[in-house]
């Protein structure tokens, strides 16, 4: 009987192991692909909604002119002022909030600053990063990406708009890239194990692995901080092995 029992255990145990070992990997990696693939999908979704928007301004311009024009004709300077005004306005919630030298670099931040904006929140971004760079676009995706969705959910939890804030700064530093991220948020960041802990509710911390697996990928640097109202991080990424 007891013989059993201490098979029957070793079999349990090697089950566990054989799960730990091969199942477990599979399934964390295919979770975190979809999770991937998902975040890619979003943002570009938000890019073409943006560019739809510069598009569609376009389209108009031929329009807006022939308005000008009437008003002009017809002396009605202060009704052209008006629509003038208008039109900048309107340009810009559409056009390029940055040019940093790099479409990809453009095309997640611009699309991310617009979401900033819609949500009242004020921010102070800078960024310059060539365009031949030694970092792929999806990983700069994801990582610029995930930093500002984590950034904007912390923001939303103040109640009041003059409280929320996120300075975004990237540039080239002694050939690295350095992106830094800093945001008010509700109290302190919690912590377990050492780690940071996300407060979504849907990516159980996906967005946070993977920012950290693609900085260990490229041997660069992550330092997280957070104080009484707000968290920031830092990032550098060799350009040159």
């Amino acid at each position: 009987m007891i013989f059993v029992i201490i098979g029957a255990f070793c079999i349990l145990c090697s089950i566990n192991f054989l799960l730990w070992r091969f199942w477990m990997p599979w399934y964390v990696e295919r979770r975190i692909s979809r999770f991937q693939n998902e975040l890619v999908d979003r943002h570009y979704d938000e890019v073409e909604i943006m560019y739809r928007k510069m598009r569609g301004w376009r389209h108009d311009y031929h329009n807006h002119i022939q308005a000008l024009k009437a008003y002009m004709s017809l002396s009605q300077y202060e009704q052209a002022t008006a629509y003038l005004d208008g039109l900048e306005k309107d340009l810009t919630m559409v056009d390029t909030v940055l040019k940093t030298g790099n479409v990809m670099v453009d095309a997640i931040l611009n699309s991310k600053l617009s979401l900033i904006q819609e949500k009242k929140i004020a921010v102070d971004a800078t960024a310059l990063v060539p365009e031949d760079i030694a970092v792929s676009g999806i990983d700069l995706s994801v990582i610029i990406g995930n930093l500002l969705d984590n950034a904007m959910e912390a923001c939303m939890e103040l109640p009041s708009e003059q409280d929320r804030f996120i300075r975004i700064y990237i540039d080239i530093i002694k050939k690295q890239l350095y992106i830094s991220v800093t945001n008010s948020m509700k109290g302190k960041a919690g912590k377990s194990g050492g780690r940071f802990l996300s407060r979504k509710t849907g990516s159980h911390g996906f967005g946070l692995y993977r920012i950290d697996s693609i900085v260990a990928r490229y041997g660069g640097f992550l330092n997280r901080q957070t104080e009484e109202g707000v968290f920031a991080t830092e990032i550098m990424l060799p350009l040159v092995s």
